[in-house]
């Protein structure tokens, strides 16, 4: 069976620190009592693989294609490297209330003490309260001794850099870098396959399934004072503007108000859509697909040598791919 735009179900995270703007603003179906803090939208997570909503293949999780497809689905090079594990995880995160400190080891980190792949992100803030903050590394260059001692007194938010934030900025976040989303926001998150997240902080809500990970921790911070993390909101239409690139994944943003056309037929790579604004329809190989806001769709590898998108008024999208496979 031929291979065709793939939509995935959207598995919900109730969590402590989370809201109601899956429903209010992505238009999902959520329960109006339920408090959701992350929808991951595509996944290779094990325990957590997304499964297909749509066409002859729905009911399939991610594993399964990939199983059958292999490089037709996710581009040779991938295939060859991470086999029938999905590369990244996107998801959508609702933060009604501020996240934890936290931090992710690198790969070889992950790979000596969990046998997994590190943590390197960015995100895309898609709405943001009036004052929402984000944190994203040390204000000024510091040390163990002066974290720990700023934990124990519960002044650790004097040494960070705390960033005012606004809709449509994207933050590049490697592995090694302490962070923390801010309450107020809602952001489209895309990182590499993993789920090892060292808590350093949780601002005293000190929750029994919550612990903190100070001792796995010290080594994997980056003390240095941050810069370069924030990346400005792109002002073109109707062309990628990017956002990020690195060995893990490549974000391009696109503002359409017209029909664009894309090639990826040299990169051996899949592509997703995250839409964040409006809606698309994506025409690949005879097929087509729409997506709205708060959707991804999934191109696979072997049809993404001619893309045709074409926004319903307009439209906005994260174009998301890997470019850099063989360097990781």
């Amino acid at each position: 069976m031929e291979l065709y735009p793939l939509k995935f179900k959207p598995i919900f995270k109730e969590i402590v620190w989370g809201g109601s703007r899956m429903r209010t603003i992505l238009g999902k179906s959520v329960a109006a009592n339920k408090n959701i803090g992350e929808s991951w939208e595509l996944s290779g997570v094990k325990g957590n693989l997304s499964v297909v909503s749509n066409g002859y293949l729905k009911g399939n999780n991610i594993e399964e294609l990939i199983e059958v497809y292999m490089g037709e689905l996710v581009g040779e090079k991938v295939y060859g490297r991470f086999g029938q594990e999905f590369p990244l995880l996107i998801k959508f995160i609702d933060a009604n209330e501020p996240l934890s400190v936290q931090v992710h080891p690198d790969d070889a980190t992950a790979a000596q003490r969990h046998h997994a792949y590190g943590k390197t992100e960015m995100w895309h803030v898609l709405d943001a309260e009036p004052n929402a903050e984000l944190i994203v590394g040390f204000r000024k260059e510091t040390n163990l001794t002066e974290m720990l001692e700023h934990i124990e007194k519960n002044t650790l938010r004097d040494i960070l850099n705390v960033e005012p934030v606004k809709a449509g900025e994207s933050y590049f976040i490697p592995a090694g870098c302490i962070h923390a989303i801010g309450k107020g926001l809602l952001i489209a998150e895309i990182q590499q396959t993993s789920d090892v997240t060292y808590r350093v902080y949780d601002w005293g809500r000190n929750l029994p399934n919550r612990p903190l990970h100070i001792d796995l921790a010290m080594d994997v911070i980056c003390y240095h004072a941050a810069q370069g993390h924030k990346i400005a909101p792109p002002q073109a239409l109707n062309r990628p503007e990017p956002l990020a690139s690195c060995p893990y994944f490549t974000t391009n943003k696109l503002t359409l108000t017209q029909g664009v056309r894309r090639s990826y037929a040299e990169m051996d790579s899949f592509v997703a859509y995250i839409c964040t604004g409006g809606a698309a329809t994506v025409g690949c190989g005879g097929q087509s697909e729409s997506v709205s806001k708060g959707e991804t769709l999934l191109i696979p590898a072997s049809l993404a040598g001619e893309l045709r998108l074409e926004p319903q008024g307009k439209a906005e999208l994260l174009e998301v791919y890997i470019e850099e496979c063989e360097t990781f």
